[in-house]
């Protein structure tokens, strides 16, 4: 498979027999050739659980110290005080059983999370086919369930995360951004670490963490040593 000149050169600086300190890994993120855009920093962690069983799901939210670099567009499901509380916070779009169509027939997803009040998840049920697969669909355990619409739009804005292991028991998230530097990155990657920690099922057994790896959106990745 050819490679583009940036890749390679790229993957000359990584040594794939080595698992570095996440410092050390995100240093060397640094000296890595830049496109012309500012690359998101991706972390894969593969867990020893089996995310087939209800009792051993690792799922959660964390809001990172510096954000992610990425405006998060919210769109709240809210009627009557809650909708107008729901703009007041800044809220990018608020609707109710009208927006269902819009979203359904003209498969319109300008917003990255999605904010609902208990009361209206009847209505966004409805939407479970279209907003599921996508991973939109509103949920007490992330606090995108809330009657406190204030708190969940201001969490999300200042840099809430969602983690969640995917069928293959690895999360994947971005935790900033290239131009964020290795000290701030430092600070997002052992906040999420923690939180990933914390949430460790009781019914896990075994090795928890199996691997952990960064990379860049355009980059090669690069493992972590867990020790």
């Amino acid at each position: 498979m050819k490679v583009s000149k940036r890749y390679a050169e790229s993957i000359k600086l990584v040594d794939k027999t080595k698992q570095y300190d996440a410092k050390e890994a995100l240093e060397l993120i640094e000296k890595m050739p830049k496109p012309k855009f500012d690359e998101t920093v991706e972390l894969h962690v593969k867990l020893g659980v089996d995310s087939k069983h209800a009792d051993q799901q690792v799922r959660g939210t964390v809001v990172l110290p510096h954000g992610t670099g990425k405006t998060q567009r919210v769109l709240v499901f809210a009627k009557g005080p809650k909708a107008e509380e729901a703009e007041k916070a800044g809220a990018d779009f608020v609707g109710a059983e009208e927006l269902i169509p819009k979203i359904q027939n003209e498969n319109w997803f300008d917003y990255d999370v999605i904010v609902a009040t208990p009361d209206m998840m009847g209505v966004v049920g409805r939407l479970g086919k279209v907003l599921g697969p996508k991973g939109l669909m509103p949920n007490p355990k992330s606090g995108t369930v809330t009657m406190d619409v204030t708190k969940a739009i201001s969490e999300i804005k200042s840099g809430k995360v969602e983690y969640r292991l995917d069928k293959t028991n690895i999360i994947h998230l971005g935790f900033g951004k290239v131009s964020f530097g290795a000290d701030k990155l430092l600070e997002n990657y052992e906040t999420i670490m923690n939180a990933i920690i914390k949430a460790k099922p009781a019914a896990a057994k075994g090795q928890y963490i199996k691997s952990v790896s960064i990379a860049t959106t355009m980059g090669p990745g690069i493992f972590i040593d867990q020790k």
